[in-house]
Formats: structure tokens, sequence, C-alpha cells
């Protein structure tokens, strides 16, 4: 016959894949229950830019990096669309549980600190694969636009990042604010204005040197500009591949040290265990 555990002593070891699996279905189903404002909304909005932007500036036979100005500027159109869902959809859930009161439904099952990380941050990432693959199909149907892949690794890896990045920034987010003010104020005035920043609608080589050095070292200038390299073969990175592969692993060695600093910052219940 068999005995309980002693108390304190675990009874799922390892990873618990059933649980982590149901956290990340369930914020699946969150996002998908009003998928018109949360993936097809964004990518309509998404096209509204690039038909401003191509009207502004892309007249005249414009081009950029021997393409014309709208499949220049598509490809940084649909990664910035991924990384601000991932951003949104990974900033909504601590902090909506905080104010509703149900974040015990998050804090009580038996889901070790990572698995809680993996499943939101997943989730995250999934909403992003979701709004690009709308946003290049809306572009699709735009006149002018080419996306056939130059190199479908970069588009596939440098996409991975920036969801990765953004969706670990966006928990981060959820953890500090204490109201959706405060998460507004994070994607308002610094994500927003990092993603705009990044050259999406510009090529780096056309600025002052201080502001070169300045885009050099934000972070999504590489998720976008290695990104568009996967489509265009061309970005303003380098003119090497080890540029290209530089700028790779360095993103994959931030989101590493950023899913540290959530996941050390999520262990200690800061401002969510009272």
């Amino acid at each position: 016959m068999g005995s309980f555990p002693k108390r304190g002593e675990p009874v799922i070891t390892g990873i618990n894949r059933v649980g982590l699996w149901s956290l990340y279905i369930k914020e699946v189903r969150r996002f998908l229950k009003v998928q018109t404002q949360t993936i097809w909304a964004p990518a309509v909005t998404t096209l509204l830019f690039l038909v401003i932007f191509t009207v502004a500036l892309g007249r005249e036979g414009r081009e950029v990096l021997g393409v014309n100005f709208a499949t220049f500027v598509a490809p940084g159109l649909i990664v910035m669309g991924m990384m601000q869902n991932a951003f949104a959809n990974s900033s909504f859930s601590l902090l909506a549980g905080k104010i509703q009161g149900t974040i015990i439904d998050l804090l009580m099952p038996p889901l070790s600190t990572g698995e809680l990380m993996t499943g939101i941050v997943a989730a995250a990432v999934t909403r992003a694969i979701a709004v690009g693959g709308a946003v290049a199909l809306a572009m699709l149907f735009y006149p002018g636009v080419n996306l056939s892949m130059a190199h479908p690794w970069a588009v596939a890896w440098f996409g991975l990042m920036g969801a990765t990045m953004l969706a670990l920034m966006g928990l981060l987010a959820s953890i500090w604010a204490e109201k959706f003010d405060h998460n507004a104020a994070v994607s308002n005035f610094l994500i927003a204005p990092l993603s705009l920043l990044s050259g999406t609608f510009y090529v780096i080589d056309n600025l002052a040197p201080a502001f070169q050095a300045i885009s050099r070292a934000n972070p999504f200038f590489y998720v976008i500009s290695g990104f568009r390299f996967g489509f265009l073969g061309e970005s303003d990175i380098g003119d090497t591949n080890a540029a290209l592969f530089q700028s790779a692993v360095g993103l994959a060695v931030f989101n590493l040290l950023l899913a540290f600093v959530v996941y050390r910052i999520l262990a200690s219940g800061w401002k969510i265990r009272s």
C-alpha cells in the first residue's frame, strides 16, 4: 500500500510537462478568443504604415539597398509588428492577474518559476508568429512588395530572437507594473521609440556618425536589419557574413542574459507575492 510523500517533498520531479502545456494553451486561447483585436488589427495597422510611408517616401521609383522602397520597408514592418505584439501579450498576463486579484491562478499550480516564464514567453512568441504571418499575407496583395526570401534561416532566427526579446521585456514590465497605465508607459516611451528608430524606414548610413552609433547600440536595429537580410540578402549591419553571424549570436546572448534577469526577479516574488 502506497504512502503519501513527506511534507515538503515534491511529487512532480523534472519538468511538469502537463502543467507547462496547460499554461501555454491557456495563454494562446486567451488571445485567439479576440483574434480580431490581437492578430488581424495589428496586421491592418502595419499595412497602413506601409501605405503611408510608401506614398510619402517611395514615389518616383525610389530604391533602397537595390530594391524599391515598398520591398525594402516591408520586412522591417513585419518584424516590428511581431515584436510589439509579443510585448503586448506577455505584459498582460501577470498584470491583469494582479489587478483583478486572479494572479493566484498562476502562482498556486505546481509550476516552477522557469515553467511559468517559459509558458508565458512561448505564448507571446506564438502570437508574434501569427501576427507576422497575417502582416505578410496582407502585404502580398500590396502593389510593388516582393517578399521572396533570400536567406530563410535569417528570417526564422532574427524573427524568433526579436519576438523572444520583447516577450521577456513584456514579462518584466508586467512584474513591475501595478496598473495598466504603467504598462502603457513602457510601451509608448520605450518600446515604440526603439522600434521606430531602429532602421525600419531607412538605412543608418544616411544618419550622422553620432546617430549611427546610437542606432548600433539599439538591439532592435539588429533584429530588423537581420530580418530584412533574410528577405533581401542585403542589410546595413555590415558587408560581410561575419557581421550577420556576430549579430545573430549577440542577440542570442542578450536574450539569455535578459531571461536570467527576468527569471531571478520572477523567482524573488517581487511585486507578485504579498
